[in-house]
């Protein structure tokens, strides 16, 4: 690249990051152009309004051309440092739901099909949401703080559930819903969601949740945790788990086994002998950062040891117990969890604590993140974002610079990246699925560290939120 014209291009992405930070809305598509042409924002302002009645925000034909979007091809490196990101235009070819094949510019195009038009929006691949619940929330609703937490302790918590689930359950299809098209508008296509088996809602909170999951079954992925929040043997819903897990449910959940249910060993086989019984995997959360909490954390290794049925199909959602170990313990802790291919969801906490997650990435331990409260009882500050997710992780984990940035938006799409860690592109492939969402970025690293907004989702080749231009 020429001085001129790498110059031009610095100017351009500048302008680019400002227009999208100063604009939202309708304004996002114009502003990408702007950003990606030097064209001005009120240019790029009237150049919305010039093509409003273009925008589609329906695509369900089977065989389409997108034109104009901008993939990632390679990194530029100065010695061994990645210094920026090389990217390129191109028209995807997606046909019965997969990406048929990827044309670059000035390449012949199939005639007569359907074509539709990115704008120049990077394409990323599909945001993994794998720590919700979706079955109770705020959301949706009129704005509602949560109680003050000072000095309340879970069991005080659960005791306030039992009287709000009342009030929640007869809305609590729509709020799903809700949900899901916030987080299909920020790119999430495929999800785990959490659901209360309890003794207030009893299997209510389930039968709702597969109601909402069921209309939107062309459009969103979501497997299903069937949690005991008010505790596995406190709460006595050892049948109604089992119930449960005839309707669907893909994880026995489990909670807090010496806090909550004060018998740590026996509340963890009984939670395990229900996945084992039924051949489903396990999704627990473990909140304790107590020795108990260590204790749980070593004790479902060993079982899953000596299990080999549960081998890879166990999850330890937030799992906040690991910030207590030493180095040397760490290690040991994080290569037994790699071994027997247990995973942990994090959502990525920022205060106290200090998840390693690095560390046990470091060591083969797959590390997903999720939303967990968008809001309710619980917390407020849930965006359903899983791109502002890998924004906490690369700031958390000082991951600044180009590489490390790229390498930060792992956590939010399954470990999917558009390049390997040598350049190579990775993602997306001829034969992949189509589904990806638009960002208003130059590429994946300005999106994590500016969490660029998004302009459309695809699933499966369907546009499931936002919008494209038409060709």
């Amino acid at each position: 690249m020429h001085h001129d014209e790498e110059t031009t291009l610095q100017h351009a992405v500048s302008q680019s990051r400002r227009t999208f930070l100063s604009r939202t809305g309708q304004l996002t598509t114009a502003a990408a152009v702007a950003g990606l042409t030097g064209m001005s924002h009120e240019a790029a302002a009237q150049t919305t309004a010039d093509k409003e009645d273009a925008t589609v925000t329906d695509v369900k034909d089977t065989h389409y051309l997108l034109a104009d979007v901008r993939l990632e091809d390679g990194f530029e490196k100065d010695g061994d440092v990645v210094v920026a990101t090389r990217t390129a235009l191109y028209t995807l070819e997606i046909r019965d739901g997969k990406i048929a094949a990827l044309h670059a510019a000035g390449a012949t195009l199939p005639v007569d099909l359907p074509t539709y038009q990115a704008n120049g929006q990077l394409a990323l691949p599909t945001m993994r949401d794998m720590h919700i619940h979706l079955d109770k929330t705020f959301y949706g609703g009129p704005w509602q703080a949560p109680l003050p937490r000072q000095g309340k302790t879970i069991m005080d918590m659960i005791a306030l559930e039992e009287k709000l689930l009342p009030k929640l359950l007869p809305t609590s299809v729509e709020r799903a819903e809700g949900l899901i098209a916030l987080l299909q508008s920020k790119g999430s296509t495929v999800a785990r969601s959490h659901c209360n088996i309890d003794p207030v809602s009893g299997l209510k909170s389930l039968e709702h949740l597969k109601i909402a999951l069921e209309k939107h079954e062309d459009d969103f992925v979501c497997e299903i945790v069937a949690f005991p929040q008010h505790g596995l043997l406190h709460s006595k819903v050892d049948g109604l788990m089992r119930e449960a897990m005839q309707m669907g449910v893909d994880y026995v959940g489990g909670l807090d086994p010496t806090n909550v249910d004060s018998a740590m060993e026996k509340s963890l086989d009984a939670m395990f002998q229900i996945a084992l019984d039924l051949n489903k995997g396990v999704d627990i959360h473990l909140h304790e950062t107590s020795p108990a909490g260590v204790a749980a954390v070593n004790y479902m290794i060993d079982t899953v040891e000596k299990n080999p049925a549960l081998k890879g199909k166990v999850t330890i959602s937030h799992a906040f117990a690991l910030t207590t170990l030493s180095p040397e313990q760490l290690e040991e802790t994080a290569g037994r969890l790699a071994a027997n291919g247990m995973t942990i969801a994090s959502t990525v906490p920022i205060g106290g604590l200090m998840m390693p997650l690095p560390k046990l990435t470091e060591k083969g331990v797959f590390v997903m993140t999720g939303t967990d409260s968008v809001i309710d009882h619980w917390s407020p500050f849930g965006s359903g974002d899983m791109l502002e997710k890998a924004y906490l992780y690369a700031q958390l984990y000082r991951g600044s610079d180009e590489y490390h940035l790229s390498r930060a938006l792992a956590i939010s799409t399954g470990g999917i990246l558009p390049l390997d860690k040598d350049g190579n592109r990775a993602w997306p492939k001829a034969g992949d699925e189509a589904g990806f969402t638009l960002a208003g970025a130059s590429c994946s690293a300005e999106a994590v560290a500016r969490v660029s907004p998004r302009s459309a989702t695809f699933h499966r080749g369907r546009l499931v939120s936002g919008g494209v231009g038409k060709a």
